[in-house]
């Protein structure tokens, strides 16, 4: 061995070692004790502003333990210098103060999941070696500093989810060395700085949910390196470049969800071919899908969903033949556009990985092909909204992985596969509004895991299985509402001690309501009305404490009105009315404190209760005489007289009343309870001031009857107009054979003579306190109404009351009525926002008017007219549903048919048919979101979320789409009233769901 050699690289090591022991000598040296000190006093200063400090971590920040061994803090071993500052998720409250800046050393600060606020200080530009910088998920404001420009080694920079303001600096363009720029969940605005596009290294570009807009600067795409691109949840509009993907070769995350931009998809995008998540949705694309997207082999994430992609013709998913490359494809989002055609059969050589695929809420028709089978993984499977049609096929069974099924409001028919009790893993069904019959397969029992099962609207018979009835998973609800079950109800109903929502109504259901029912004890809604249940209310349901809506009306229940009705703290609406209920009502809990949220007509028997419910007293029996007149030697002698007593009475009764009947020379039958001096004294004379509004046969009145009476409504008639007579009987005789809980109640009818010795003739009604729809739609110089807005919600209850009121008119009266005016002033609303339907002084019965050879006479207010009145139709059904969906357009967009914005020939229908679905939220009144939703303690206030803005959007499109259908000028495309009423439940069925789920997500 060479020894001069060895001796030679024994120095060399030797002067290195030195050097580098020189170096850090010098560099302690540059690090004195003050610089040290200047850390120290700067942590006991962000100390002294922390407020809240649940876990107790700023109580190990003292004397005794040197602070490089505090709680989250990390020094350099060198010099002693704080290098690392880690306090994610503490809980902290408090502000950073400027003293922060003082440790000049930090390299690292994370101040993630807290909860500071104020403005993040300027003061953080001093850190010259900072290269993270995390305080994402706080209550920041203010703009980001300008001073982190001189911070120009930060690497990542996560201001995510605060309520920073201001826009994105330009300055940024000079961090060259940033790797992550994330600011999602802000208050941000302004463009997107083209300097953005200097950044060689940003892999990750987060934007989402502030209130950016302009272009999308074509200077990002030229980041060559960039792996990630986040600007979802944005207010940005313009074209994406159709060279965006020639210039992205490195490009792996490209979202640019819930923006505005337009423009079609650009086919270069395939030449990022290492795209793995590709995100367009909740923007304004149009056009044809490109259909080279398969080229993209690395593609996990595929999300198109709310824009105005597709024609809604054939061909519109023929690029789903080239996803086929996509071999690892999990998720496919489609949802809410125009694409039509059929599902082509190559959906079946999707990627055996895809576990979501969501093409609901479009055009598309034609049966699901029996080969969607072979998807093994599907977790999550939406078809709703489209009109596809056939059976579900059997292999559906074999998707063992399948969780979430949604198949609602489509035109499916034929029987619910057997096979689908082997998804066991089953934790939402969704089958409502279709055309299944057949019975409910018993095989469900098997899906341990089902949450939520909704069948409403269907053609389905039979009884509801046992094994389906005792599926103690369920939770959400169990809907299987307007149906044609039959059967008693199974005494299974008890297992489901976890379910919120049961919706048995509208069913042919019969025998006693099971006792088992009680041990229900979560349900916050039981709705069993539009049955043949008998017997009395059970008195087991006294468990039911976290009732807020009962709902038993329509059915053939007996007996007393239980008590414990009364003790429910939580019950906002009760619904008896229609049953052979008798005896006193209860004056305990809704009972007196809010009788309008109780509804009992229809119930003969019934007396007593609170005066706002105008019933007769109950007759007070004394027992000690009765058991003396019970006495058999009394009972026998006294209970023979007065049989014979009874049958004469009878006799001389009936005799009498037909007597008085033959001498009667009107024709109008009307009882005359009320005296024409008793309305002139409580309505003052008639006079101005009780003017509660006038039509074109009369005016309306507001009075209250004498000794504390109620108030009432008189409708008086001015029969000097033309008609006028003939409308006040049309009117009685339509409200004498109706009854229903969203048609105006009638009290009485007058005909007399007033004080002149002139015909006088009026009407009696109930007094609705909120006035009319009219008065809150187009308010005018009116207080109450221009401080009080309708909610969507509340909007949507009118819909669904008036549409009731109308599908009982015409089907459920023994002689179908058509109204002939509904427009919103015919509208009354009562003191719970409840819709009643009046005005039928141009109503029509279908059999009197099919006998008339004569043509009819133009019948209804301008604007809501339907097209074939004018050219000498008759009145119909489909009629009124033309004016109906008239109304329910200019409920939730504030505008009259008659508006001047219609001009040209373009009517409401046309304007809104134009915005759907993609506009539709520029159209709507925005007064219905300017306050939270809290009508009937449904809903919670809306949030920006962006899972439930989408569904928010599809609630207010189905509603616009529905006044559309009703509205058509050919009759025979109108809906039938009876789809309207279930599409309409099914929408505010929806609309809750979203609600509760925005409210549980604010809690978490």
């Amino acid at each position: 061995m060479n020894h001069s050699c060895v001796k030679s690289k024994s120095i060399v090591f030797q002067i290195t070692l030195y050097g580098f022991l020189l170096l850090c000598l010098n560099y302690a040296r540059a690090n004195t004790p003050t610089e040290t000190k200047n850390d120290l006093q700067a942590l006991l200063d962000f100390k002294s502003h922390i407020v809240r400090d649940p876990f107790h971590v700023m109580n190990l920040w003292n004397d005794s333990i040197h602070h490089c061994n505090w709680t989250g803090i990390t020094c350099n071993i060198l010099n002693g210098r704080v290098i690392y500052m880690n306090l994610s998720s503490q809980g902290f409250t408090g502000i950073v103060t400027p003293s922060i800046g003082n440790i000049t050393f930090l390299t690292r600060i994370d101040l993630s999941f807290n909860t500071f606020h104020g403005e993040f200080p300027q003061e953080v530009g001093h850190l010259l070696h900072l290269q993270q910088l995390y305080i994402n998920n706080n209550n920041f404001s203010g703009n980001i500093p300008s001073n982190l420009s001189h911070c120009r080694g930060l690497r990542e920079l996560d201001g995510g989810q605060n309520n920073l303001t201001g826009t994105i600096p330009t300055w940024i363009g000079n961090l060259t060395s940033l790797v992550n720029f994330f600011f999602s969940r802000n208050n941000l605005h302004g463009n997107i700085p083209h300097e953005i596009g200097s950044l060689s290294k940003l892999r990750f570009l987060g934007l989402s949910i502030n209130y950016l807009y302009g272009k999308v600067p074509s200077s990002i795409y030229n980041i060559t390196s960039m792996t990630h691109f986040a600007v979802a949840g944005n207010h940005l509009y313009g074209d994406i470049p159709d060279g965006v993907g020639f210039t992205l070769p490195n490009l792996q995350v490209f979202l640019c969800e819930s923006n505005n931009f337009i423009g079609e998809i650009p086919r270069s995008l395939v030449n990022a071919s290492k795209l793995e998540t590709l995100g367009f949705g909740i923007n304004g694309f149009t056009g044809r899908v490109p259909d080279n997207l398969g080229l993209l082999r690395r593609l996990t994430y595929l999300n198109f969903q709310e824009n105005g992609l597709g024609s809604g013709r054939v061909g519109d998913l023929s690029f789903l033949d080239s996803l086929v490359n996509c071999t690892v494809l999990e998720f496919l989002g489609l949802h809410y556009n125009n694409f039509g055609g059929e599902l082509p059969i190559s959906i079946a050589n999707l990627s055996t990985q895809l576990n979501t695929f969501n093409i609901g809420s479009n055009r598309i028709h034609g049966n699901i092909p029996a080969g969607i089978g072979n998807l093994e993984s599907m977790a999550s499977l939406a078809l709703e909204l489209n009109n596809l049609t056939g059976s579900i096929p059997d292999s559906l069974g074999m998707l063992q992985n399948l969780q979430v099924l949604f198949l609602g409001d489509n035109q499916f028919s034929g029987r619910i596969p057997f096979s689908i009790g082997n998804l066991s893993s089953l934790t939402k069904i969704h089958m409502e509004l279709n055309y299944f019959e057949g019975s409910i397969p018993s095989s469900l029992g098997n899906c341990q895991k089902l949450l939520v099962l909704g069948l409403y609207g269907n053609k389905l018979t039979g009884t509801i299985p046992k094994e389906v009835m005792g599926l103690s998973s369920l939770a959400a609800f169990l809907d299987v509402s307007y149906n044609s079950l039959s059967g008693t109800l199974p005494t299974e109903v008890g297992k489901l001690v976890h379910l919120g929502l049961l919706d048995l109504s509208e069913n042919k259901f019969s025998g006693v309501i099971p006792s088992s029912l009680g041990s229900c004890t979560s349900l916050v809604t039981l709705y069993l009305q539009g049955n043949y249940f008998e017997g009395n209310i059970p008195h087991t349901l006294q468990n039911l404490r976290a009732l807020q809506d009962l709902d038993l009306s329509c059915n053939n229940l007996s007996g007393k009105i239980p008590k414990f009705l009364g003790d429910f703290k939580l019950l906002q609406h009760l619904n008896l009315s229609y049953n052979d209920l008798e005896g006193d009502i209860p004056t305990n809990g809704i009972f007196k404190n809010n009788a309008t949220a109780i509804a009992i007509n229809g119930n003969n028997k019934l007396c007593g209760g609170v005066l706002e419910l105008i019933l007769p007293a109950c007759t007070i029996k004394k027992t000690s005489i009765l058991r003396k007149f019970l006495a058999p030697k009394v009972a026998i002698p006294a209970i023979s007289a007065f049989v014979i007593l009874l049958s004469v009475s009878c006799f001389l009764a009936i005799f009498m009343v037909k007597r008085a009947r033959k001498k009667s020379s009107r024709t109008e039958d009307l009882e005359l309870a009320i005296s024409y001096s008793t309305i002139a004294k409580c309505t003052g004379g008639f006079s101005r001031e009780n003017l509660i509004g006038s039509g074109s046969f009369g005016s309306v009145y507001k009075g209250i009857l004498p000794h504390d009476g109620p108030t009432i409504a008189i409708k008086v008639l001015n029969l000097e107009q033309r008609g006028a007579s003939r409308s006040f009987i049309g009117e009685c005789q339509v409200l004498r054979n109706i009854r229903h809980r969203n048609l105006l109640k009638i009290i009485t009818a007058i005909s007399s003579v007033d004080h002149q010795g002139n015909d006088f003739k009026a009407l009696v009604f109930e007094f609705m306190p909120k006035g009319s729809l009219e008065n809150w739609l187009h308010p005018i110089n009116n207080v109450q109404y221009h401080t009080n807005t309708l909610t969507f919600i509340q909007r949507l209850n009118i819909a669904i009351d008036v549409s009731c009121a109308l599908e009982y008119l015409h089907k459920s009266c023994q002689t179908a009525i058509v109204h002939c005016d509904i427009k919103p002033s015919n509208v009354l609303l009562d003191n719970d926002m409840v819709a009643h339907v009046g005005d039928f002084g141009l109503a029509t019965f279908l059999l009197e008017e099919s006998s008339n050879s004569l043509s009819a006479s133009l019948k209804g207010s301008i604007g809501y007219i339907p097209p074939e009145y004018g050219m000498g139709g008759k009145p119909s059904v489909v009629g009124d549903i033309y004016s109906y969906g008239i109304l329910l357009l200019e409920i939730f967009t504030a505008k009259r048919p008659t508006d001047e914005a219609f001009e040209g020939g373009m009517g409401i229908r046309q304007f809104i048919e134009r915005a759907l679905p993609n506009h539709v939220m520029e159209i709507i009144d925005p007064s219905m979101f300017s306050r939270q939703e809290s009508d009937e303690g449904e809903q919670n206030a809306i949030t920006r979320e962006f899972d439930n803005e989408v569904l928010m959007k599809d609630c207010i499109v189905s509603v616009m789409q529905i006044g559309v259908s009703c509205s058509a000028t050919s009759p025979s495309e109108r809906m039938h009233i009876t789809d309207v009423v279930k599409t309409l439940h099914a929408i505010k069925k929806s609309f809750i769901r979203i609600q509760q789920n925005a409210h549980l997500n604010r809690i978490a």
